[in-house]
Protein backbone atom coordinates (compact mmCIF):
# COMPACT_ATOMS: atom_id res chain seq x y z
CA UNK A 1 0.00 0.00 0.00
CA UNK A 2 1.39 3.38 -0.99
CA UNK A 3 1.40 6.56 1.03
CA UNK A 4 -0.89 9.06 -0.72
CA UNK A 5 0.78 11.81 -2.71
CA UNK A 6 0.14 15.36 -1.47
CA UNK A 7 -2.41 17.15 -3.66
CA UNK A 8 -2.35 20.55 -5.40
CA UNK A 9 -5.39 21.59 -3.38
CA UNK A 10 -3.30 21.86 -0.21
CA UNK A 11 -0.47 23.61 -2.06
CA UNK A 12 1.90 20.79 -1.17
CA UNK A 13 3.10 19.22 -4.43
CA UNK A 14 5.68 16.54 -3.64
CA UNK A 15 9.27 17.20 -4.68
CA UNK A 16 10.68 13.98 -3.23
CA UNK A 17 9.78 10.34 -3.52
CA UNK A 18 10.93 7.27 -1.58
CA UNK A 19 10.25 3.82 -3.06
CA UNK A 20 10.83 0.57 -1.17
CA UNK A 21 11.76 -2.61 -3.00
CA UNK A 22 8.30 -4.05 -2.22
CA UNK A 23 6.69 -1.15 -4.11
CA UNK A 24 5.60 0.90 -1.09
CA UNK A 25 5.93 4.57 -2.02
CA UNK A 26 6.19 7.66 0.17
CA UNK A 27 5.99 11.24 -1.10
CA UNK A 28 7.49 14.26 0.63
CA UNK A 29 9.28 17.57 0.24
CA UNK A 30 12.88 17.47 -0.85
CA UNK A 31 15.65 19.61 0.55
CA UNK A 32 19.41 19.58 0.13
CA UNK A 33 20.72 18.12 -3.12
CA UNK A 34 18.56 16.93 -6.02
CA UNK A 35 19.00 13.59 -7.76
CA UNK A 36 18.41 9.87 -7.20
CA UNK A 37 20.15 7.48 -4.80
CA UNK A 38 19.91 3.79 -3.85
CA UNK A 39 20.51 2.64 -0.29
CA UNK A 40 19.70 0.34 2.58
CA UNK A 41 17.16 2.07 4.81
CA UNK A 42 17.62 2.24 8.58
CA UNK A 43 16.17 4.34 11.40
CA UNK A 44 17.96 6.24 14.14
CA UNK A 45 16.27 7.13 17.44
CA UNK A 46 18.75 9.79 18.63
CA UNK A 47 17.28 13.15 19.64
CA UNK A 48 20.50 15.08 18.95
CA UNK A 49 23.61 14.72 16.81
CA UNK A 50 22.10 14.56 13.32
CA UNK A 51 25.25 16.08 11.82
CA UNK A 52 27.53 13.57 13.55
CA UNK A 53 25.24 10.78 12.37
CA UNK A 54 25.24 11.91 8.74
CA UNK A 55 29.06 12.18 8.74
CA UNK A 56 29.68 8.89 10.57
CA UNK A 57 31.53 6.63 8.06
CA UNK A 58 29.70 3.61 9.51
CA UNK A 59 26.59 4.77 7.58
CA UNK A 60 28.13 4.23 4.13
CA UNK A 61 25.53 2.74 1.79
CA UNK A 62 22.60 3.70 4.03
CA UNK A 63 19.79 6.24 4.13
CA UNK A 64 18.67 7.30 7.59
CA UNK A 65 15.14 7.76 8.87
CA UNK A 66 15.23 10.00 11.94
CA UNK A 67 12.46 9.07 14.37
CA UNK A 68 12.88 12.36 16.28
CA UNK A 69 10.97 15.10 14.40
CA UNK A 70 13.10 18.17 15.24
CA UNK A 71 15.98 17.62 12.82
CA UNK A 72 17.91 20.66 11.62
CA UNK A 73 16.79 23.08 14.32
CA UNK A 74 20.33 23.70 15.63
CA UNK A 75 21.87 24.16 12.18
CA UNK A 76 25.29 22.88 11.20
CA UNK A 77 28.83 23.67 12.32
CA UNK A 78 32.10 22.36 10.86
CA UNK A 79 33.27 21.41 14.36
CA UNK A 80 30.70 18.61 14.53
CA UNK A 81 31.67 16.74 11.36
CA UNK A 82 32.95 13.24 12.10
CA UNK A 83 34.62 13.07 8.70
CA UNK A 84 35.19 15.48 5.82
CA UNK A 85 31.84 14.89 4.08
CA UNK A 86 28.50 13.23 4.85
CA UNK A 87 28.71 9.50 4.28
CA UNK A 88 25.05 8.54 4.69
CA UNK A 89 23.33 8.80 1.30
CA UNK A 90 20.14 10.56 2.40
CA UNK A 91 18.11 11.61 5.43
CA UNK A 92 14.35 11.23 5.91
CA UNK A 93 12.51 13.34 8.51
CA UNK A 94 9.00 14.07 9.72
CA UNK A 95 9.12 17.89 9.63
CA UNK A 96 11.01 20.12 7.24
CA UNK A 97 14.11 21.67 8.88
CA UNK A 98 13.42 25.07 10.43
CA UNK A 99 15.73 28.06 10.60
CA UNK A 100 18.49 27.16 13.05
CA UNK A 101 18.52 28.54 16.58
CA UNK A 102 21.94 27.92 18.09
CA UNK A 103 24.95 30.15 18.71
CA UNK A 104 27.31 27.61 17.13
CA UNK A 105 25.36 27.33 13.86
CA UNK A 106 27.25 28.30 10.69
CA UNK A 107 24.63 27.38 8.07
CA UNK A 108 21.31 25.61 7.62
CA UNK A 109 21.04 21.85 7.33
CA UNK A 110 19.48 22.15 3.87
CA UNK A 111 22.32 24.31 2.53
CA UNK A 112 24.89 21.98 4.06
CA UNK A 113 23.29 18.91 2.44
CA UNK A 114 23.05 20.66 -0.93
CA UNK A 115 26.72 21.67 -0.83
CA UNK A 116 27.73 18.13 0.13
CA UNK A 117 25.54 16.40 -2.47
CA UNK A 118 23.18 14.65 -0.06
CA UNK A 119 19.39 14.39 -0.35
CA UNK A 120 16.95 15.25 2.42
CA UNK A 121 13.24 14.36 2.45
CA UNK A 122 10.75 16.02 4.80
CA UNK A 123 7.04 15.57 5.38
CA UNK A 124 7.29 11.77 5.71
CA UNK A 125 5.27 9.65 8.14
CA UNK A 126 8.42 8.42 9.87
CA UNK A 127 6.48 6.24 12.32
CA UNK A 128 4.98 4.29 9.47
CA UNK A 129 8.32 4.11 7.70
CA UNK A 130 10.01 2.87 10.88
CA UNK A 131 7.43 0.10 11.19
CA UNK A 132 8.19 -0.92 7.60
CA UNK A 133 11.90 -1.09 8.42
CA UNK A 134 11.26 -3.28 11.48
CA UNK A 135 8.92 -5.56 9.55
CA UNK A 136 11.01 -5.89 6.39
CA UNK A 137 14.44 -5.79 7.98
CA UNK A 138 16.40 -2.80 6.62
CA UNK A 139 14.72 -2.63 3.19
CA UNK A 140 16.40 -1.49 -0.01
CA UNK A 141 15.12 1.83 -1.34
CA UNK A 142 15.48 4.40 -4.08
CA UNK A 143 15.05 8.06 -3.16
CA UNK A 144 14.54 10.92 -5.61
CA UNK A 145 14.45 14.69 -5.15
CA UNK A 146 13.25 16.67 -8.17
CA UNK A 147 12.21 20.31 -8.02
CA UNK A 148 9.52 19.76 -10.66
CA UNK A 149 7.97 16.84 -8.77
CA UNK A 150 8.20 14.51 -11.79
CA UNK A 151 9.18 10.93 -10.87
CA UNK A 152 9.65 7.78 -12.94
CA UNK A 153 8.14 5.38 -10.41
CA UNK A 154 8.83 2.14 -12.35
CA UNK A 155 12.48 3.15 -12.74
CA UNK A 156 12.78 4.02 -9.05
CA UNK A 157 11.23 0.70 -8.07
CA UNK A 158 13.73 -1.12 -10.28
CA UNK A 159 16.61 0.82 -8.72
CA UNK A 160 15.44 -0.19 -5.24
CA UNK A 161 15.26 -3.82 -6.30
CA UNK A 162 18.65 -3.68 -8.02
CA UNK A 163 20.49 -2.36 -4.97
CA UNK A 164 23.10 -4.93 -3.96
CA UNK A 165 22.69 -4.42 -0.22
CA UNK A 166 25.41 -4.43 2.43
CA UNK A 167 25.93 -8.17 2.91
CA UNK A 168 29.21 -9.23 1.35
CA UNK A 169 30.26 -5.59 0.80
CA UNK A 170 33.65 -4.32 1.95
CA UNK A 171 32.80 -0.64 2.40
CA UNK A 172 35.73 0.11 4.72
CA UNK A 173 37.97 0.48 1.66
CA UNK A 174 35.69 3.30 0.43
CA UNK A 175 35.89 5.40 3.60
CA UNK A 176 39.38 4.69 4.96
CA UNK A 177 42.17 7.25 4.71
CA UNK A 178 44.34 7.22 1.59
CA UNK A 179 47.58 7.53 3.54
CA UNK A 180 48.80 7.58 7.13
CA UNK A 181 48.61 10.69 9.31
CA UNK A 182 49.07 11.73 12.94
CA UNK A 183 46.33 13.08 15.22
CA UNK A 184 46.77 15.39 18.22
CA UNK A 185 43.34 17.05 18.60
CA UNK A 186 41.57 16.35 21.90
CA UNK A 187 37.95 16.44 23.03
CA UNK A 188 36.00 19.71 22.85
CA UNK A 189 36.36 21.97 25.87
CA UNK A 190 34.82 25.32 26.73
CA UNK A 191 35.61 27.98 25.61
CA UNK A 192 38.33 27.24 23.07
CA UNK A 193 36.99 24.18 21.23
CA UNK A 194 39.42 21.36 20.50
CA UNK A 195 42.78 21.72 22.27
CA UNK A 196 45.94 20.09 20.90
CA UNK A 197 48.08 17.60 22.80
CA UNK A 198 51.26 19.36 23.89
CA UNK A 199 52.83 16.57 25.95
CA UNK A 200 54.32 13.25 24.94
CA UNK A 201 51.95 10.30 25.19
CA UNK A 202 51.79 6.58 24.52
CA UNK A 203 52.19 5.76 20.84
CA UNK A 204 49.08 4.11 19.40
CA UNK A 205 48.41 2.98 15.85
CA UNK A 206 44.75 3.36 14.90
CA UNK A 207 43.63 1.22 11.96
CA UNK A 208 41.08 3.27 10.03
CA UNK A 209 38.11 1.19 8.85
CA UNK A 210 36.08 4.43 8.83
CA UNK A 211 37.19 6.17 12.01
CA UNK A 212 35.12 8.94 13.58
CA UNK A 213 37.13 12.00 14.53
CA UNK A 214 35.80 11.99 18.07
CA UNK A 215 37.22 8.51 18.67
CA UNK A 216 40.65 9.84 17.75
CA UNK A 217 40.06 12.84 20.03
CA UNK A 218 39.19 10.53 22.92
CA UNK A 219 42.36 8.53 22.39
CA UNK A 220 44.39 11.75 22.39
CA UNK A 221 42.60 13.04 25.51
CA UNK A 222 43.26 9.75 27.30
CA UNK A 223 47.00 10.14 26.74
CA UNK A 224 47.77 8.67 23.30
CA UNK A 225 49.99 9.89 20.49
CA UNK A 226 47.88 8.62 17.58
CA UNK A 227 49.09 7.54 14.14
CA UNK A 228 46.27 6.55 11.78
CA UNK A 229 46.89 3.91 9.10
CA UNK A 230 44.59 2.78 6.23
CA UNK A 231 42.35 -0.26 6.64
CA UNK A 232 44.62 -2.29 4.36
CA UNK A 233 47.67 -1.83 6.60
CA UNK A 234 49.60 -5.05 7.22
CA UNK A 235 50.90 -6.25 10.57
CA UNK A 236 54.42 -5.43 9.40
CA UNK A 237 53.43 -1.85 8.53
CA UNK A 238 51.66 -1.38 11.87
CA UNK A 239 54.49 -2.80 13.97
CA UNK A 240 57.06 -0.71 12.09
CA UNK A 241 55.71 2.28 14.07
CA UNK A 242 56.70 0.57 17.36
CA UNK A 243 53.32 1.23 18.99
CA UNK A 244 52.48 0.58 22.63
CA UNK A 245 48.95 -0.33 21.61
CA UNK A 246 46.72 -0.88 18.57
CA UNK A 247 43.25 0.53 18.04
CA UNK A 248 40.73 -0.95 15.57
CA UNK A 249 38.20 1.66 14.47
CA UNK A 250 34.53 1.67 13.59
CA UNK A 251 33.42 1.39 9.96
CA UNK A 252 30.69 0.30 7.52
CA UNK A 253 29.76 -2.80 5.56
CA UNK A 254 29.93 -6.54 6.13
CA UNK A 255 32.63 -7.48 8.67
CA UNK A 256 33.20 -10.81 6.93
CA UNK A 257 34.13 -8.97 3.71
CA UNK A 258 36.50 -6.50 5.40
CA UNK A 259 37.84 -9.41 7.40
CA UNK A 260 39.32 -10.95 4.26
CA UNK A 261 42.38 -8.74 4.78
CA UNK A 262 41.89 -7.32 8.30
CA UNK A 263 41.57 -10.63 10.13
CA UNK A 264 44.94 -12.03 8.95
CA UNK A 265 46.58 -8.77 10.04
CA UNK A 266 45.01 -8.92 13.51
CA UNK A 267 45.92 -12.59 13.93
CA UNK A 268 49.54 -11.91 13.00
CA UNK A 269 49.72 -9.11 15.57
CA UNK A 270 48.21 -11.40 18.21
CA UNK A 271 50.60 -14.23 17.37
CA UNK A 272 53.78 -12.16 17.26
CA UNK A 273 53.25 -9.56 20.02
CA UNK A 274 51.55 -9.09 23.37
CA UNK A 275 50.43 -5.54 22.58
CA UNK A 276 47.14 -4.23 24.01
CA UNK A 277 44.38 -4.06 21.38
CA UNK A 278 41.13 -2.08 21.64
CA UNK A 279 38.33 -2.17 19.07
CA UNK A 280 35.05 -0.29 18.56
CA UNK A 281 32.10 -1.24 16.30
CA UNK A 282 33.54 -2.78 13.11
CA UNK A 283 36.85 -3.04 14.96
CA UNK A 284 35.03 -5.11 17.59
CA UNK A 285 33.67 -7.40 14.90
CA UNK A 286 37.10 -7.69 13.25
CA UNK A 287 38.66 -8.71 16.56
CA UNK A 288 35.92 -11.28 17.21
CA UNK A 289 36.48 -12.82 13.78
CA UNK A 290 40.24 -12.91 14.36
CA UNK A 291 39.71 -14.72 17.66
CA UNK A 292 37.53 -17.37 16.01
CA UNK A 293 34.04 -15.94 16.40
CA UNK A 294 31.42 -15.26 13.75
CA UNK A 295 29.21 -12.31 12.77
CA UNK A 296 25.64 -12.15 11.49
CA UNK A 297 23.35 -9.64 9.78
CA UNK A 298 20.74 -8.17 12.10
CA UNK A 299 17.12 -7.62 11.09
CA UNK A 300 17.22 -3.83 11.34
CA UNK A 301 20.30 -3.21 13.46
CA UNK A 302 20.87 -0.82 16.35
CA UNK A 303 21.01 2.90 15.58
CA UNK A 304 20.51 5.49 18.31
CA UNK A 305 21.87 7.24 21.39
CA UNK A 306 19.67 5.62 24.03
CA UNK A 307 20.74 1.96 24.05
CA UNK A 308 21.22 0.33 27.48
CA UNK A 309 24.20 -1.99 27.62
CA UNK A 310 25.09 -4.12 30.65
CA UNK A 311 28.67 -4.73 31.71
CA UNK A 312 28.41 -8.42 32.64
CA UNK A 313 31.50 -8.27 34.87
CA UNK A 314 30.52 -5.28 37.01
CA UNK A 315 26.73 -5.28 36.68
CA UNK A 316 26.81 -1.64 35.61
CA UNK A 317 24.32 -0.49 32.96
CA UNK A 318 25.60 2.13 30.51
CA UNK A 319 23.49 4.33 28.23
CA UNK A 320 25.27 4.07 24.90
CA UNK A 321 25.25 5.22 21.31
CA UNK A 322 25.05 2.50 18.67
CA UNK A 323 25.25 2.21 14.92
CA UNK A 324 25.55 -1.26 13.49
CA UNK A 325 23.65 -3.63 11.22
CA UNK A 326 25.87 -6.65 11.91
CA UNK A 327 26.65 -8.23 15.27
CA UNK A 328 29.01 -10.76 16.82
CA UNK A 329 27.34 -14.13 17.41
CA UNK A 330 27.75 -14.76 21.13
CA UNK A 331 27.37 -18.51 20.69
CA UNK A 332 30.36 -18.58 18.33
CA UNK A 333 32.88 -17.16 20.79
CA UNK A 334 35.64 -19.68 21.52
CA UNK A 335 37.12 -20.66 24.87
CA UNK A 336 39.35 -17.96 26.26
CA UNK A 337 37.15 -15.15 24.89
CA UNK A 338 34.77 -13.66 27.46
CA UNK A 339 31.55 -11.83 26.62
CA UNK A 340 31.79 -8.59 28.62
CA UNK A 341 28.79 -6.52 27.48
CA UNK A 342 25.29 -7.29 26.20
CA UNK A 343 22.43 -5.17 24.88
CA UNK A 344 19.48 -4.94 27.25
CA UNK A 345 17.21 -4.39 24.25
CA UNK A 346 17.73 -7.80 22.64
CA UNK A 347 20.58 -9.58 24.44
CA UNK A 348 22.95 -9.26 21.49
CA UNK A 349 26.70 -9.12 22.06
CA UNK A 350 28.21 -5.71 22.78
CA UNK A 351 31.69 -6.53 24.07
CA UNK A 352 34.42 -9.16 24.41
CA UNK A 353 37.87 -9.57 25.92
CA UNK A 354 40.58 -12.18 25.90
CA UNK A 355 40.82 -13.95 29.25
CA UNK A 356 44.55 -13.56 29.85
CA UNK A 357 45.60 -10.65 27.62
CA UNK A 358 44.83 -6.89 27.37
CA UNK A 359 42.77 -7.36 24.22
CA UNK A 360 39.17 -6.16 24.27
CA UNK A 361 36.47 -4.47 22.19
CA UNK A 362 32.93 -3.12 22.32
CA UNK A 363 30.13 -2.84 19.80
CA UNK A 364 28.82 0.51 21.06
CA UNK A 365 30.41 3.95 20.69
CA UNK A 366 31.94 5.27 23.93
CA UNK A 367 33.18 8.43 22.18
CA UNK A 368 29.61 9.59 21.41
CA UNK A 369 29.00 10.26 25.13
CA UNK A 370 25.21 9.87 25.37
CA UNK A 371 25.56 8.95 29.07
CA UNK A 372 27.41 11.39 28.85
CA UNK A 373 30.47 9.78 30.52
CA UNK A 374 29.20 6.24 30.99
CA UNK A 375 31.71 4.54 28.68
CA UNK A 376 34.80 6.78 28.60
CA UNK A 377 36.47 4.36 31.03
CA UNK A 378 37.13 2.11 28.06
CA UNK A 379 39.69 4.58 26.68
CA UNK A 380 41.24 4.86 30.13
CA UNK A 381 41.37 1.06 30.40
CA UNK A 382 43.18 0.87 27.06
CA UNK A 383 45.76 3.44 28.20
CA UNK A 384 46.21 1.70 31.55
CA UNK A 385 46.87 -1.60 29.77
CA UNK A 386 49.80 0.03 27.98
Amino acid sequence: MNAPAPTPENNDIPTACLVLADGTTFYGRGFGATGVIQAELCFNTAMTGYQEIMTDPSYAGQAITFTFPHIGNTGVTAEDDETADPVARAMIVKWDPTEPSNWRSEQTLSAWLAKRGRIGVGGIDTRRLTRAIRQQGAPHVAIAHAADGVFDLPALLQKARDFAGLEGQDLAKEVTCAQSYTWDEQRWAWPDGYPKRDTKGLKVVAVDFGAKRNILRCLASAGCDVTVLPASATAEEILAHNPKGIFLSNGPGDPAATGEYAVPMIREVLETTDLPIFGICLGHQMLALALGGETLKMNHGHHGANHPVKDMETGKVEITSMNHGFAVDSDSLPAGVIETHVSLFDGSNCGIRMKDRPVFSVQHHPEASPGPQDSFYLFERFVASM
